[in-house]
């Protein structure tokens, strides 16, 4: 057998397998991430299952180390209460790559198995493990039962022959291998690596291989551990271990044998991960931004390749770097090697270990139009963010910061290209006056009052920090007080030409305008308050949105679906269901003549 069928085969109890059949495998360490562990909690919970064995059941927070987005915080503490209810070891945001993590804490080593929510767990084939990302009920059922089914996969080996080039790195290796097989060739396979040129590969190379196999289709990139590896996985699973080996008459569906001298650097074109070219065809692109790290390329390796060649330099001026450590134990060695000041000094951003740009909202992410060179696994259209992604190696990520455009670690400019300035020598439309017709606003409106008679509603009750990504405020009227406890319903049962009255200091906490412009977009006509606080009041003003303040409206016992009318001008308050009138405060100067002219501007 292969080095796939003697792992398999080993965990499911049997003496051999043969590719197509279908077996259950016990599973070494059973993961679930913060992306894909809430579905896995709710899943068992659901159907009352229990958990199998706890010493080989975990946690990983690595998608969003941060904790800066609200919907991943509230998915990593219904987790860890899960966790701390059944006793299972959680591995928090302050760790780093849930993959790597397996590797360096000793839960996966040579000839083992395991399975997460991680698309990338096939990054174990670097140590001659058997990783497999799945889904959610995938997960689930091994957490329940410690075993998955699985089909046993026909295998492929190459062979590589000839010396590296010393210009290529582990990352060009693996962008060659996806120019020759693409990302369907060997879809399905498992596929072994053997020659002198693959023995003499490190674990953090390894890796970096081992990591894109998805991006090529295949169950794993397998690799015969060296003894080096051995003598790794051994120190950090503390007991001994046997090196998984193919037999010498194993059989492969199909062999390769690949001249690695004939391998160039290389760069991936934004869109798809498999569209690699000679990185000599897309010298001089213009960058706005650069990323290192990811599970591909967040190793020490990495770092010290990255430090090297940032270290006495400057990132371009109007280039982005940002830099994020694979692990914790990675980080903290860049600290101790000064490597993380060599990072700041080039004037890199460096954050704490985790997946960074592959998880919406994280640090690496780009915008419309940027142009970012990363070290990363893919560059799907959106999963980095808005703009375009190429992908490369750690040295020309680095060299590309500082030159300002793509290029090589042996071709970088002595004074960087400066695109800080260019687009003002651009003509600027935009500074061209125009006069904007618009309808004349009415002093006096009428409408169906909702009385939510609460002080110190903030902008986080109003607009939750979680939407202010939002910049059109068409889309923003729909989250108006869906943080308001007893309101979440607001927007959708509020009607256009609607009048909303309230209670003391309404608006406070933060400057953010869409807490005034979801109104706007709602349809609502006014807003009435005892007091606003002080920047809401600007903003709803230069906006042109009407907020008035009363000082007590006892006598008009109003209530929800009243109508009203008001007078902007003079202050009157007509309650129409009975005539009675009371004066609040009318618009200063400065606040009529700004309604009246649409806003500020």
């Amino acid at each position: 057998m292969n080095l796939i069928e003697k792992i398999l085969a080993a965990h499911a109890g049997k003496k051999q397998v043969v590719p197509g059949e279908i077996v259950d495998i016990f599973i070494d360490a059973r993961v679930a991430r913060d992306f894909g562990g809430p579905n896995v909690v709710k899943t068992l919970e659901e159907n009352g299952l229990d958990v199998d064995d706890i010493s080989r059941t975990f946690f990983t927070f690595d998608t969003n180390p941060t904790g800066s987005d609200q919907k991943y915080a509230v998915n990593q503490q219904l987790v860890r209460q899960y966790a701390r209810k059944k006793g299972i070891k959680v591995f928090d945001i302050n760790t780093g790559i849930g993959t790597h993590t397996l590797i360096s804490e000793g839960l996966a080593w040579p000839g083992s198995t395991a399975v997460t929510t991680d698309s990338h767990a096939n990054i174990l084939g670097a140590i001659g493990a058997f990783g497999q990302g799945m889904g959610d009920k995938d997960i689930a059922a091994a957490f329940h039962k410690g075993k998955v089914w699985f089909k046993v996969p026909p295998s492929v080996k190459i062979t590589f022959t000839g010396t590296r080039p010393t210009q290529v790195t582990a990352k060009d290796i693996v962008l060659n291998l996806l120019n020759q097989f693409g990302a369907n060739k060997l879809l399905g396979y498992s596929v072994e690596f053997y020659g002198e040129a693959v023995d003499a590969l490190s674990l953090d190379e390894r890796i970096t291989i081992a990591s894109m196999g998805t991006e090529m289709g295949v169950i794993a990139l397998l690799f015969t551990p060296s003894d080096e590896i051995m003598a790794y996985c051994t120190g950090k699973t503390g007991r001994a271990i046997e090196k998984p080996v193919a037999d010498p008459d194993a059989k492969y569906d199909q062999e390769f044998v690949i001249d690695m001298s004939t391998y160039v650097p290389m760069v991936s074109r934004p869109g798809k991960p498999h569209d690699t070219v000679d990185i000599n065809t897309q010298k001089k692109t213009r960058i706005d931004s650069a990323f290192i790290g990811s599970c591909t390329n967040g190793r020490m390796e990495d770092m010290r390749a990255a430090a090297r060649i940032l270290n006495g330099r400057k990132v371009a001026p109007g280039v982005v770097l940002k830099i994020v450590p694979a692990t914790d134990e990675i980080w903290l060695e860049c600290l101790q090697e000064g490597i993380i000041s060599i990072f700041k000094n080039a004037g890199a951003l460096v954050s704490n270990a985790g997946c960074a740009g592959c998880a919406a909202g994280q640090v690496g992410q780009n915008g419309p139009g940027e142009v970012t060179i990363s070290t990363g696994n893919r560059n799907f259209p959106g999963k980095q963010g808005k703009g375009s992604v190429y992908l490369a190696s750690p040295a020309t990520v680095a060299a590309s910061a500082i030159a300002g455009y793509i290029t090589t670690e042996d071709d970088i400019p002595e004074v960087s290209a400066d695109y800080s300035l260019d687009d003002l020598k651009k003509e600027d439309k935009s500074a061209t006056l125009s006069k904007k017709e618009h309808a004349g606003k009415p002093d006096v409106v009428t409408g169906r009052v909702w009385i939510i008679k609460k002080d110190d509603i903030d902008t986080d009750m109003i607009f939750h920090n979680r939407y202010l990504q939002i910049t059109d405020p068409k889309e923003m009227g729909q989250y108006i007080f869906d943080n308001l406890a007893g309101h979440e319903d607001f927007a959708s049962r509020v009607k256009p030409g609607d009048v909303v009255i309230t209670g003391k200091n309404f608006g406070a906490g933060s400057s953010r305008q869409q807490a005034v412009d979801g109104f706007a977009t709602l349809g609502v006509q006014a807003i009435l308050a005892e007091s606003f606080g002080a920047i809401y009041e600007r903003n709803a003003i230069n906006a042109a949105f009407p907020i008035v303040t009363y000082s007590s409206l006892d006598q008009l016992d109003l209530h929800d679906g009243d109508e009203i009318s008001l007078n902007f001008k003079t202050g009157e308050l007509v309650s129409l269901k009975d005539k009675q009138t009371l004066m609040v405060e009318p618009f200063s100067e400065v606040q009529l003549e700004i309604y009246r002219n649409d806003g500020l501007f």
